[in-house]
């Protein structure tokens, strides 16, 4: 005999069909972009009404701005993992640079999302602002990560972590931006091999004795 299907409580199902809305929007947004797409055809791609959609967002741009959330935190999840080896910081940027652009190969929907939301901002500047505050928050982790793997292996990047986040950052936006327009122009190593010539940059600068202001 077999058990019947343990019921979920309603916290669960909360949570469940918050999860089923997120995944949703992630494929509507990309498919249609954030002002074509509307509240129904997300709700009916999850298999819900729009007013299961309303019951856990206030509108379309927050939840554009919640599915953000929860992609961010997987990436920084991802680039922490890549830099908790305990190789040297050249090995791990490499690893960090293969782990960015394998995401992208397995989630061709990002691209589409990250420049629509950029896009959107441009337009709308309350969604900017909203867009601002995670993207900072984003930076500021990433920050965190790159002071305590840099203070592990005795590596000072000689410029503050913040800007060391926002010059990593820059770096694969760009190598996003250029995989989305012409992929063939990108070869899956160059990222790796941009984030090694970086580390080995800011090692030379340390090793030359360069002074810098304190780390942020």
């Amino acid at each position: 005999m077999t058990s019947a299907p343990e019921r979920l409580t309603r916290k669960q199902r909360q949570e469940h069909t918050r999860t089923c809305l997120l995944e949703a929007a992630g494929r509507v947004f990309a498919r249609r972009g954030l002002t074509q797409a509307s509240v129904d055809e997300v709700a009916a791609d999850a298999g819900f009404t729009k007013g299961a959609v309303y019951a856990n967002f206030g509108s379309k741009e927050e939840l554009f701005l919640a599915m953000l959330d929860v992609r961010f935190a997987n990436r920084l999840d991802e680039m922490d993992r890549a830099l908790s080896t305990g190789e040297s910081p050249e090995v791990q940027a490499r690893a960090a640079g293969r782990e960015f652009i394998d995401h992208l190969a397995g989630d061709p929907e990002w691209g589409r999302l990250f420049f629509e939301a950029a896009l959107h901002a441009s337009r709308d500047e309350g969604f900017r602002v909203q867009l601002q505050r995670r993207y900072a928050q984003m930076r500021e982790r990433m920050a965190v990560v790159l002071r305590a793997r840099a203070e592990a292996g005795g590596f000072d990047p000689g410029v503050p972590f913040d800007q060391l986040a926002t010059m990593i950052f820059a770096m694969a936006n760009g190598v996003a931006f250029e995989r989305f327009v012409e992929p063939a122009a990108v070869p899956d190593e160059l990222f790796s091999s941009m984030l090694e010539l970086f580390t080995l940059g800011a090692a030379s600068r340390q090793g030359d004795g360069v002074a810098h202001g304190d780390p942020a």
